[in-house]
C-alpha cells in the first residue's frame, strides 16, 4: 500500500481517471437520461466531469467550467438526473482550491456551490425533502472545505517532515566526513613529520611511516566513497574494524565482552567515537606516547553498556607542526553518546597524556 501510495503521488492522473469513470460510471446507472438532444447531455456532461483531469494544474478555469456545467444542469428542469455528478464535482472543486490555498476562490465557489444546492432543492425537491436535501448538500461542501484544510496541513507538515529529515541526513553525512577526514589526514601529517625528522637517523622507519600513510589515505578513499555515494551498498563500520582502525595508528586494542546482537547504530558510532578519540590522540600526544583502546562491549541483552576509553601517556615532547582543528571533535563525540543516553569524559592526565572515556547505554536490537 505505501508502494501504490507513492506512485499514485507520482501519478495524479491516475487517479483522477479512476474519478471520472466511477462517476460516469454511477450516472449510466441512474434512469431518467432519455431526453434529447443526446449530444448536449454529452456536452453538459464533459464540462462536469472533464475538467476534474486537469484541475490540479488549471483549477480556476476547471472550476469556472464545472460551474458553468452545473447552472446548465439547473436551468433545464430534465436534466436534474445529473445533479448528483453535478454536486461531487462542486465539491471536488472546492476541494482542489482549499488545498491550493487559494481560499478566496474557494469561499466565492463555496458559496455559488450553496446557492445551487438551494435554488436545485427548492425547485425539484418537495417541502419536506427539502430541509433535510439543503442540510445533506451543504454539509457536503463543508466536509469538502475541511477535507481540504487537512490534506493541505498534512502535505505542508510531510514537507517539512521531509526537508528536516534532508538536513539531518546531511549533518549526518558532514559529521562523518569530518571523522574520517580529520582521523586519516592527522595520521598521515603526523607520520609525514616524523618520517621528516628521522630521515637521516633510521631510514627503516621512513619506510614504515610511508607505508602507514599510504594504507591511511586509501582507507579514508574508500570510506569517503561509502558516504558520498548514497546507493552505494557496502556496510558501514562496525565493531570488528575497531582493530584495523586501532593498527592505522600504533595503538594497542583490548576487547571484552559480547558485541553480538549489537544495534548498527550503537556499532557505528563506538566505532566514530574509537576513531576521533584517536584523532585527538594523535594531534595532542607526544613523541614516543603510548596510545591503549579499551572498549567494553558488555553482556548482550537490555540495558548493555558499551564502555569505550582511549588514553595515551605521556612522552617527550618534540616539536612537531600544529595540526589544523575543527573544533568540533570532542563536541561531536558528546554529541553521538548523548544519542544513547550516556556519559563522557575527555581531558589530560597526570602524567601529560589524554584521556576519552565514554559510555553508551544501549538497549537491545
Amino acid at each position: 500500500m505505501h508502494r501504490l501510495n507513492l506512485w499514485l503521488r507520482g501519478h495524479p492522473w491516475v487517479g483522477d481517471a479512476a474519478l471520472v469513470a466511477f462517476m460516469l460510471f454511477s450516472w449510466s446507472l441512474q434512469t431518467g437520461h432519455g431526453w434529447r438532444p443526446l449530444w448536449v447531455q454529452a456536452l453538459v456532461l464533459g464540462g462536469l466531469l472533464l475538467p476534474l483531469l486537469w484541475r490540479r494544474r488549471h483549477p480556476l478555469p476547471a472550476a469556472a467550467v464545472v460551474l458553468a456545467s452545473a447552472a446548465a444542469v439547473y436551468a433545464v428542469e430534465p436534466w436534474a438526473h445529473q445533479l448528483p455528478v453535478a454536486v461531487l464535482a462542486l465539491d471536488i472543486m472546492v476541494y482542489t482550491l482549499v488545498v491550493q490555498g487559494r481560499r478566496r476562490p474557494a469561499a466565492v465557489l463555496a458559496a455559488l456551490t450553496v446557492g445551487f444546492y438551494l435554488a436545485c432543492t427548492l425547485t425539484w425537491f418537495e417541502s419536506t425533502d427539502w430541509v433535510a436535501a439543503s442540510a445533506g448538500y451543504l454539509l457536503m461542501v463543508a466536509l469538502a472545505w475541511a477535507v481540504g484544510e487537512f490534506m493541505r496541513a498534512r502535505r505542508a507538515y510531510d514537507a517539512e517532515k521531509e526537508a528536516r529529515a534532508a538536513a539531518e541526513e546531511r549533518n549526518r553525512i558532514a559529521r562523518e566526513l569530518h571523522d574520517v577526514l580529520a582521523h586519516s589526514v592527522s595520521v598521515m601529517v603526523v607520520n609525514a613529520e616524523g618520517a621528516a625528522l628521522m630521515r637521516h637517523s633510521d631510514p627503516a622507519v621512513v619506510d614504515r611511516t610511508l607505508q602507514t600513510i599510504s594504507a591511511t589515505g586509501r582507507a579514508a578513499l574508500a570510506e569517503l566513497r561509502r558516504l558520498v555515494e548514497s546507493s552505494s551498498r557496502e556496510p558501514q563500520p562496525t565493531a570488528a574494524d575497531l582493530r584495523e582502525l586501532a593498527e592505522r595508528v600504533g595503538a594497542d586494542l583490548a576487547v571484552t565482552g559480547d558485541a553480538e546482537g549489537l544495534p548498527a547504530s550503537a556499532a557505528l558510532q563506538a566505532y566514530r567515537i574509537v576513531q576521533e578519540a584517536l584523532t585527538n590522540v594523535v594531534k595532542h600526544a607526544p613523541a614516543g606516547a603510548a596510545t591503549h583502546v579499551s572498549v567494553d562491549f558488555g553482556v548482550a541483552g537490555r540495558d548493555r553498556r558499551v564502555r569505550i576509553e582511549v588514553t595515551n601517556s605521556g612522552g617527550t615532547p618534540v616539536k612537531v607542526p600544529a595540526l589544523p582543528s575543527s573544533g568540533h571533535g570532542l563536541t561531536g563525540m558528546r554529541e553521538r553518546v548523548a544519542l544513547f543516553d550516556g556519559t563522557f569524559d575527555a581531558g589530560p592526565t597526570r602524567d601529560g597524556g589524554f584521556r576519552v572515556a565514554a559510555t553508551l547505554q544501549v538497549d537491545a536490537a
